[in-house]
């Protein structure tokens, strides 16, 4: 019968690969942080007609000599368009920039009536801020995460347990962050809520397995050895655990698919990386959390039992 915890270091293997590819990746593409947290310029513009996204951020890349964010919004009241164009950067653009941007837009579709609406200024230090809460966020998250399952399962040793799944949860935030760098998304506050998803999901998934731990734990009363135990309570786990990640990841899926038939970015962005953490959280929370507990408990020859 297949063991969890005798094939571990297989699995940290596993881990260990795709972390060591996502870092390669990082340092070979960059890591892009957008306006929202780094702080640029907004330019809207007002139009007529139908007109592809991607050819606008296209045009306007062409004329700035730098990537920028397109979004479009349509109003209900007329038939105009409005096309808001993201630029990330230290300082705004130079009104010479502007009217560079302003040109392309205009010459490239000279049937849509591109208008200048408005243009702001999104301040550094307000990017910086916007990231540091957003980090924070996920920090508080994690910690109270980590207090839960001390306090859940203190019976079979809480803090090793949440030290455990603090690690699996670093471990499935890791690869969707390099989801972001693969898809050369700059990072925005769509990150921040893929990371908080994914830690409510993949906590759920690992407290499924100690719940299912801390009652073998009392039904054998230490009578088996412990990673035999946890090979056992992983199994018990295992249907109901594959077929929530399945219905979850279908879920996604469909977003995923309709967001990028109609070409809504913001939703595909979100679902994607979401739906690659889902896979990961499923896998650690099977393969990594409990067998590590397992290890450490067990380490320098001792049973697992003791306190």
């Amino acid at each position: 019968m297949f063991s969890f915890y005798k094939h571990r270091k297989v699995f940290i293997g596993v881990s260990l690969a795709i972390i060591v590819i996502g870092l390669i990746l990082s340092f070979t593409f960059g890591i892009n942080l957008d306006i929202q947290f780094r702080g640029g310029s907004i330019i809207t513009y007002q139009y007529v007609g139908d007109l592809s996204l991607q050819d606008a951020e296209d045009t306007a890349e062409e004329a700035l000599g730098q990537n920028v964010t397109a979004q479009m919004t349509e109003s209900v009241v007329d038939d105009r368009t409005t096309l808001i164009i993201s630029v990330a950067g230290n300082e705004a653009l130079l009104p010479a920039e502007m009217e560079a941007l302003s040109d392309a837009l205009t010459k490239s579709f000279p049937d849509l009536n591109v208008r200048l609406v408005s243009s702001d200024l999104v301040a550094p230090f307000i990017g910086r801020e916007m990231l540091t809460n957003g980090i924070l966020a996920i920090l508080v998250s994690s910690v109270l995460i980590i207090i839960y399952v001390w306090f859940s399962f203190r019976s079979i040793s809480g803090p090793s347990a949440g030290v455990m799944a603090l690690i699996a949860l670093l471990h499935d935030v890791t690869i969707a962050f390099f989801v972001f760098v693969a898809m050369r998304t700059p990072l925005n506050e769509t990150l921040v809520a893929v990371v908080l998803t994914i830690l409510g999901f993949s906590i759920n998934d690992t407290i499924v397995v100690y719940d299912r731990i801390r009652e073998n734990v009392r039904l054998t009363n230490g009578s088996m050895p412990l990673d035999e135990l946890v090979d056992m309570s992983i199994r018990q786990s295992l249907t109901r655990s594959i077929n929530t990640s399945v219905a979850t990841f279908s879920a996604v899926a469909v977003a995923f698919i309709f967001a990028t038939i109609f070409g809504i970015d913001s939703i595909a962005e979100f679902a994607l990386p979401l739906m690659v953490g889902i896979i990961a959280g499923a896998y650690s929370s099977l393969a990594l959390a409990s067998p590590l507990w397992v290890a450490w408990k067990t380490r320098g020859g001792r049973t697992g039992y003791e306190a």
